[in-house]
């Protein structure tokens, strides 16, 4: 449970505390008018302290503190049936006393301050009912105790809330600074031995000439792609990244990109999941479509979402030949391309005819908006 497993401690310290002193208080009264149902209520209120020392994940469940919520409002409610009326108009303390605020500070912890909020105003409902209702003057009734009750249901709440999202930015910053140091490392691995390669066939390409000049020239992007990917900010691993400046290294002699010129902002990881598709589909072009076949990229944003169009002016896709290549186990437009997008909670449109492909790219700018949409479909 993490940061709120101490809040759950101190509610459970409460609980127990708050159960002695309501039984110390019905010792200290001789067990009220009606010590047989004094003391009844306080051996259900032990029981079901007990109940909620469970586990912090089994106390978050909703019907576990509604059930707290009504059980503590019916002991307090019992006091009438222990206490006398002069006992209620001298100001004797309801049964329960301290401890109907448990599911005010459960509710606050696990729901928030809003929860903790609505809890206080039920339980002080039942306090002001009950004292109103035995004959007490209405406007004589002490308020300190709802006043108390509101205040640490939205306090509590607030704080909890507070130190989940604590909680979660030391993981967020946990996780970038490890993503840091594997890029670090695996920068240094590529930098001794792919890139020093790459960079070799590059310069031996353009001495010899001929078909191996070639070779060198795409040595030589590869070199460039490879350097500006390795190259990426290790905090980028969980801010967000302009898509813009990962699709750029893709520009050729023969692939145009065309971006906005303001920023593409994607959550960095989806950017580079992004960017990959976008290499998928252009080693696609590379290998099926003939030599000389040109490419564009074109990147902008559409509302909510960023839509990504790889184009080119080949002999387009055979009809059948995607469902073909996914039967026979290859499968690169499926996962590398349709499953990248789609664990984004995006979508890909393929059109192709005899005058070229067109792959679209629609990913939602949002993570949680990329939550939501997956979550929608998962329910439709």
């Amino acid at each position: 449970m993490g940061i709120e497993g101490p809040f759950w401690r101190a509610i459970a310290v409460f609980r127990v505390a708050s159960l002695a002193y309501a039984a110390l208080l019905v010792l200290r009264a001789g067990g009220y008018d009606r010590p047989a149902v004094a003391w009844a209520v306080v051996g259900v209120m032990a029981v079901w302290t007990v109940v909620m020392l469970v586990p912090p994940p089994a106390a978050r469940r909703a019907p576990l503190l509604a059930a707290d919520l009504v059980v503590t409002a019916a002991c307090l409610l019992a006091s009438p049936y222990a206490q006398s009326r002069d006992d209620m108009l001298a100001g004797a303390i309801p049964i329960t006393a301290t401890w109907a605020a448990g599911p005010v500070l459960a509710y606050g912890v696990a729901r928030g301050r809003r929860a903790g909020a609505v809890a206080a105003a039920v339980m002080s409902a039942a306090d002001l009912w009950l004292r109103s209702g035995n004959g007490v003057d209405l406007a004589s009734i002490p308020v300190n105790g709802a006043v108390l009750m509101f205040m640490a249901g939205v306090v509590v709440g607030h704080v909890a809330r507070l130190a989940r999202e604590a909680e979660e930015r030391m993981r967020r910053a946990a996780r970038i600074e490890a993503a840091g140091r594997e890029r670090e490392r695996l920068a240094r691995g590529i930098h001794d031995s792919v890139l020093q390669v790459l960079a070799l066939v590059q310069r031996r390409g353009a001495e010899i000439g001929g078909e191996a000049a070639e070779l060198g020239r795409l040595a030589g992007e590869q070199e460039a792609a490879l350097r500006a990917l390795v190259q990426v900010p290790s905090g980028a691993a969980e801010a967000d990244a302009d898509l813009r400046e990962l699709l750029r290294p893709y520009g050729t002699s023969r692939v145009t990109v065309s971006a906005p010129a303001t920023p593409l902002p994607l959550p960095a990881e989806s950017a580079r999941e992004v960017a990959a598709a976008v290499g998928a589909a252009l080693d696609n072009v590379a290998r099926h479509c003939p030599e000389g076949t040109r490419a564009w990229i074109l990147a902008e944003e559409d509302g909510g979402a960023v839509v990504v169009t790889v184009r080119d002016d080949g002999p387009g896709i055979p009809e059948g030949r995607l469902e073909q290549a996914a039967r026979e186990g290859r499968m690169g437009v499926a996962r590398s391309i349709r499953g990248r997008v789609a664990d984004l909670g995006g979508t890909v449109a393929i059109t192709s005819s005899r005058t070229g492909t067109e792959i679209e790219l629609s990913v939602p700018v949002s993570a949680d908006e990329a939550r939501a949409d997956e979550k929608s479909g998962r329910r439709s």
